[in-house]
């Protein structure tokens, strides 16, 4: 299984390279591109496939590979000027041109294979995306809990700290719920063989309809036993769905790339496909956040929580439809956009490592 060329010795499975019978010390991405490399002698290794089969996914620069074959020419005694391993093919890869000997004609050496080790090696980064995102998730609740809070507070006779701390903490922790649950599920996509974009959406659209499923089940249970009754229209699996899967577009194209670009205008893009993503929810006659509350509001006269200025603001009896999907597109921005930001935001901390 090991491949021999000049006086090296490569081995993918123990995981050595050997010079004469001496250790040479590579870390582990390195070792990946050489055993890239050596396993196709005088074939274009492009920069897709380095960052697909080294990096598995992980958004990085082109400094970063530059810096990878610099240091294994370095290892190798090789010289880029006259190279007799590596040679470079401007602007699309590198080739290995060194004569290779195969213990068995039968085995080439290939890529590392994406088996449950490497696996379980993305873990620290799924856990950090999902932690990121959640962060990024309270953010975007802190920011909606303030707008409805104040909102509720413009309303006579009421108790205008009390009612915008309630609503605030009320918005903070169902976002807080929500984005744990989206981001984790969208993060676990780097667990998928290829990690293409549909991975993070179908992720994005499972986790976003589970929470969303199972929040309004313990909500319509809870409000039921308390008081004997509960609204019908509140949201739930449908609209968690589709919020989760634009947040996976979102995600996906946030961190796409160089992770070291601007974030500002990443975010804007997953804050618009979550704006329309939250107003389409509301113009099919779902229900985000404003609109559940309003339904708790009129399922119980007496409640002192209106958000009637919100439809009022757009000419409105009420929060009606024109209220409801402005309101739900700025949740499904917010929402979308803190997460896709925070996500990003973690990949760039990475790669500055």
């Amino acid at each position: 299984m090991s491949v021999r060329f000049a006086d090296f010795e490569l081995d993918p499975v123990q995981r050595t390279l050997m010079r004469s019978g001496v250790p040479v010390d590579l870390n582990a991405r390195y070792f990946d591109a050489l055993a890239v490399l050596a396993g196709a002698p005088g074939e274009l290794v492009t920069k897709d496939r380095f960052m697909d089969e080294v990096w598995r996914g992980i958004p990085v620069t082109d400094e970063a590979l530059t810096q990878c074959i610099r240091t294994l020419r370095r290892q190798l005694g090789d010289d880029a000027a006259n190279p007799r391993f590596i040679e470079t093919v401007p602007k699309h890869g590198y080739r290995f041109i060194a004569p290779v000997e195969h213990d068995s004609p039968a085995h080439a050496v290939a890529a590392i294979p994406d088996t449950a080790a490497n696996a379980a090696s993305r873990w620290p980064r799924v856990l950090l995306l999902a932690g990121m995102g959640t962060m990024g998730g309270g953010v975007a609740g802190l920011f909606g809990g303030l707008v409805y809070g104040l909102l509720a507070t413009a309303q006579p006779a009421t108790g205008a700290a009390s009612v915008l701390l309630v609503v605030l903490c009320l918005t903070l922790a169902v976002a807080l719920v929500g984005a744990g649950a989206v981001s984790f599920a969208v993060a676990s996509a780097d667990l998928a063989p290829d990690r293409r974009w549909f991975w993070r959406v179908l992720a994005g659209a499972i986790g976003g309809f589970v929470i969303g499923a199972v929040v309004k089940l313990l909500g319509s249970d809870a409000l039921n036993l308390l008081f004997g009754a509960a609204p019908s229209r509140i949201t739930g699996g449908g609209e968690g769905a589709v919020l989760g899967a634009a947040t996976g577009l979102g995600c996906w194209l946030a961190m796409r790339g160089d992770p070291t670009r601007p974030i500002a205008p990443r975010a804007g893009l997953a804050a618009l496909i979550g704006g329309v993503a939250g107003a389409g929810i509301a113009l099919a006659g779902g229900q985000l956040m404003s609109g559940s509350l309003g339904s708790l509001a009129r399922q119980f006269p007496a409640s002192r929580l209106r958000l009637d200025p919100i439809g009022a603001f757009m000419g409105e009896q009420g929060l009606g439809i024109i209220g409801q999907s402005l309101s739900s597109a700025m949740e499904g921005a917010l929402f979308t956009g803190c997460i896709a930001a925070a996500m990003a935001l973690a990949l760039r901390s990475k790669a500055a490592r």
